[in-house]
């Protein structure tokens, strides 16, 4: 590693640490136990949680486990890099040192979601709808929803479209990954 590398690795380390220290005593004036914001965010996380246990089909927990990890795992992804470059911003956190909405990436935003695919399996109803829907309903109505209440904020050029099509491209992409792999195991059981 060169010395400017090294210094300016240096640098990166302080300016994260120092950032962590800020959001930690943010969240401690702004943000915690204390503030109805925090209960707000922890009912967004503990709620839909139960709502899934309670209604979930278990008969098709390991599919709809599968397609709720990707719905989670891109979301994470996606609402990470978008709070990351400062295209949307969360005032108040669950937890200080994450950069992105953990009520919503973890838990309700998945959920949602994997009670819609479930209910699309159970009901013979169309996938694709049902998802366009409930990414608008999440885009057009929940998003602006909490920047009225001061729970979320856009910034730098983004808007509630963008937020959407975020929304309509994370449903396919989990829908397709889940889609291969229903079609890989159907394939195996085939050859037996």
């Amino acid at each position: 590693m060169t010395e400017s590398q090294q210094t300016m690795l240096s640098r990166l380390k302080e300016i994260q640490e120092n950032q962590t220290e800020m959001w930690s005593n943010y969240w401690q004036q702004y943000s915690d136990f204390t503030n109805w914001q925090f209960w707000m965010l922890a009912a967004f996380f503990i709620f839909p949680l139960i709502v899934l246990y309670l209604r979930m089909d278990k008969r098709k927990a390991l599919l709809l486990g599968f397609y709720g990890y990707n719905i989670h795992v891109f979301f994470t992804y996606s609402d990470a890099i978008g709070a990351n470059l400062l295209k949307w911003f969360y005032p108040y956190k669950l937890f200080p040192i994450l950069a992105s909405s953990v009520s919503l990436d973890v838990s309700l935003v998945p959920v949602s979601y994997l009670l819609m695919y479930q209910f699309t399996l159970n009901r013979n109803k169309n996938y694709y709808l049902s998802m366009f829907l409930l990414s608008a309903g999440f885009a057009f109505v929940f998003k602006p929803l909490l920047s009225a209440i001061g729970l979320f904020e856009l910034d730098k050029g983004s808007n509630y479209f963008t937020l959407f099509i975020g929304y309509v491209v994370v449903g396919l992409i989990a829908k397709w990954i889940t889609n291969v792999f229903v079609y890989f195991e159907k394939k195996a059981h085939n050859r037996v």
